[in-house]
């Protein structure tokens, strides 16, 4: 139950976004979420309209500066609706979380400084390899003779090919950290808490469900029993 006084802090990625309300009233339904119940008082909101793109991101945002000044002088703790809205860069992270402001995400409430900075990693690798895989695949497709845009049995097949190897290079990726929770005896579902409270996202971007996290076992399982044949 949220208790004291809080900042909120909220951004839309574009112009566009910001204009349209697109993920804003979304991000301010999360807080209001978050903040249901509890003897707690809202003490000022702030919306940042921008890319988000570059090391310096602090300074090219006055609202989160000012949400961070205002959190000092009313003693208030940051929220936001989700820790990607902050950012996904480790340098950014790191440097807010030595300005000495308490902050929350509404989606990952427990989490603390160490989870923080941990998925701030996941998600700036995320995002450098999902760009660098996008423009792999379309220089590739290209030099195939593939037409993109266009539909067909033998793109439809090459379609397919890429998708499985992206599905296991993806479960090879995660093969470490699910053996570690094999090793320690963990359930599925102890496993499938676990990833989300990491703040480690699936491969399309989203939260663990356990069929997909049982995907990913049996992709490993099967990827293992073809070793030991060869």
């Amino acid at each position: 139950m949220a208790t004291g006084k809080f900042v909120a802090y909220y951004r839309v990625s574009t112009q566009k976004q910001g204009q349209s309300g697109l993920g804003l009233e979304a991000q301010q339904a999360a807080v209001a979420a978050y903040l249901n119940g509890g003897a707690w008082e809202l003490v000022g909101e702030f919306i940042e309209v921008e890319t988000g793109k570059g090391a310096n991101a602090l300074d090219r945002r006055p609202q989160l500066r000012a949400a961070l000044d205002a959190s000092r002088k009313h003693g208030a703790t940051l929220i936001i609706a989700k820790l990607d809205r902050l950012a996904r860069n480790v340098h950014f992270v790191s440097g807010l979380l030595e300005t000495g402001c308490d902050f929350v995400a509404a989606d990952m409430p427990q989490a603390n400084k160490v989870m923080i900075q941990m998925h701030a990693v996941m998600s700036e690798w995320e995002r450098d390899q999902i760009s660098a895989r996008t423009k792999a695949a379309l220089a590739a497709a290209k030099a195939r003779g593939v037409k993109l845009g266009t539909a067909g049995p033998d793109n439809l097949k090459r379609n397919i090919e890429e998708r499985t190897n992206a599905a296991n290079e993806f479960a090879s990726r995660l093969s470490g950290l699910i053996l570690g929770f094999q090793a320690a005896g963990m359930s599925q579902r102890a496993m499938l808490q676990q990833l989300n409270l990491l703040g480690i996202k699936t491969a399309n971007g989203g939260r663990w469900s356990l069929v997909q996290l049982q995907r990913v076992i049996k992709r490993l399982d099967a990827a293992s029993c073809l070793q030991h044949e060869r």
